[in-house]
């Protein structure tokens, strides 16, 4: 049950930047620590030892904050960041390389027995306060909002938010993505109908830009059609004088 410990500390190496130390994540950081408990609160629940199970799991969560049922099926390289206030049920399945975020809830709507907790495809991100709630399923690679409410499916790959979850335009979610990356800032999971000035502003920003961007692009195209070779950002320039324009159609 210890085997994946290693894994475990690469993997907040990985995805906290606070992390300095081995000893410090082994010491200091509760989602490790639960992790390590649930192992073995599991295997004493596949054992059919299921009293024992929930009450190692008890005592981890008044250890850390950190509640995960002993039926939870968990994988590989999972990060529990901060953790307070996560809680995992009975039937849910975390797949490998998922991160959760403090106050996350992986949780049912039905007092019926079976399935009835979330599963989670691998590298899934839920953001903090997230609640994720019934048999459904969420995609590999699918990032879910800060405090949204998901009850449906999320497609691999798409960014859920909101209360309920609505679905981004993938798309455009990409587009802002990939100009975010360009200039140093990350959009992540904010919704373009979101009630924040500043997000809103930013998001046209970037829209301003992707669409900048492509008409750039389309402009090049022409030139290079016209015989013009752009290929530094100097030449760029030059092919944008409007007396570079002129002689060329003249």
């Amino acid at each position: 049950m210890f085997r994946h410990l290693s894994d475990d500390i690469a993997v907040v190496f990985e995805r906290d930047p606070a992390a300095r130390t081995r000893w410090e994540i082994i010491t200091t950081y509760p989602g490790v620590h639960a992790l390590i408990a649930h192992r073995f609160s599991h295997w004493l629940w596949e054992h059919r030892l299921r009293w024992l199970a929930r009450f190692s799991s008890h005592i981890a969560r008044w250890l850390t904050g950190i509640e995960i049922h002993p039926g939870a099926q968990i994988g590989h390289r999972v990060f529990i960041d901060h953790g307070m206030g996560v809680v995992i049920g009975e039937t849910a399945i975390i797949n490998d390389d998922c991160t959760l975020y403090h106050g996350v809830t992986l949780g049912g709507t039905s007092w019926n027995k079976g399935k009835r907790h979330p599963t989670l495809e691998r590298g899934v991100v839920i953001g903090a306060g997230a609640k994720v709630l019934g048999p459904i399923t969420v995609g590999a690679e699918a990032k879910i909002g800060s405090n949204a409410v998901v009850v449906k499916d999320v497609p691999a790959g798409a960014t859920a938010v909101g209360i309920p979850a609505r679905i981004l335009d993938q798309e455009k979610s990409q587009q802002r993505d990939d100009m975010a990356k360009k200039i140093g800032f990350s959009a992540y999971a904010v919704s373009e109908d979101t009630n924040d000035p500043m997000a809103k502003a930013i998001h046209a920003l970037l829209d301003h830009a992707a669409k900048q961007d492509q008409q750039l692009q389309q402009l090049a195209e022409q030139l290079a059609k016209l015989g013009v070779d752009i290929e530094t950002d100097a030449e760029v320039g030059k092919a944008f004088d409007v007396n570079h324009l002129n002689k060329i159609v003249d």
